[in-house]
């Protein structure tokens, strides 16, 4: 092995056992001096990390380490049920809960009158504490009588299923790259116009009603889609 890849090796072994996210690197100069080689080769060890998205740089700060980004299959999961499965605890900040009229967009994409009320949840989605999520999801408010009397820290499918019986088993999904705006960077803890991934939803249950209409705000450098393609 390369005098590179040992280096790339020994600072992915002390970022996945020693140093937490947001924590920086040994200096260029440290590293050098410790393993005995050029700074253009710790240099060069330091660009496949960050190639590789475990660590990123700050001009005039130094080398960090960059949070893991979770890669997501195509299914249909709640946000809770998908971090579980990864291993991360979710948890939610409850932004606004209201009783709402639909509006014109909503209203076509439940199939109801733009009149009709519809319940509102807002709220910050995290994993592990981090915020990983802004999660926008309207539900008619007359398939869900008492909702914002109940508990709405955790998944909203949860709820569904067991206090409504509710079941989601399909979903028209849309993602597209976009980017934070101020207020949505704030909330997410991120830097305004950072990338971002766009999800859009609209979530069926058992009976083929429309009962979720979802735009979630993920941030870019900490999640990412995986699809399985075949031929």
């Amino acid at each position: 092995m390369t005098k590179i890849g040992r280096l790339r090796d020994h600072l992915l072994t002390l970022i996945e056992t020693e140093l937490r996210p947001g924590e920086r690197l040994p200096a260029e100069r440290e590293l050098a001096e410790e393993f005995g080689v050029s700074r253009l080769t710790v240099r060069r060890a330091v660009d496949r990390l960050e190639t590789d998205q475990r660590v990123y740089r700050v001009q005039g700060a130094g080398t960090f380490v960059a949070h893991r980004s979770i890669a997501k299959t195509i299914e249909l999961t709640s946000f809770s049920e998908d971090m579980r499965g990864r291993g991360l605890e979710p948890g939610s900040r409850l932004l606004e809960a209201a009783e709402v009229p639909a509006g014109a967009r909503v209203g076509q994409a439940l199939g109801i009158s733009p009149a009709d009320a519809v319940v509102r949840l807002c709220r910050v989605r995290t994993a592990d504490g981090s915020p990983m999520c802004l999660e926008r999801a309207h539900v008619p408010a007359a398939l869900v009588p008492g909702l914002l009397d109940r508990p709405l820290g955790g998944s909203l499918y949860e709820v569904l299923a067991g206090a409504y019986r509710i079941r989601l088993e399909r979903a028209e999904q849309s993602i597209r790259a976009t980017v934070l705006e101020p207020e949505e960077a704030g909330l997410l803890g991120a830097a305004p116009l950072s990338p971002a991934l766009l999800v859009e939803r609209v979530a069926y249950d058992q009976r083929g009603r429309a009962v979720e209409a979802a735009k979630s705000i993920y941030r870019g450098d900490r999640y990412s889609y995986e699809i399985d393609v075949r031929r």
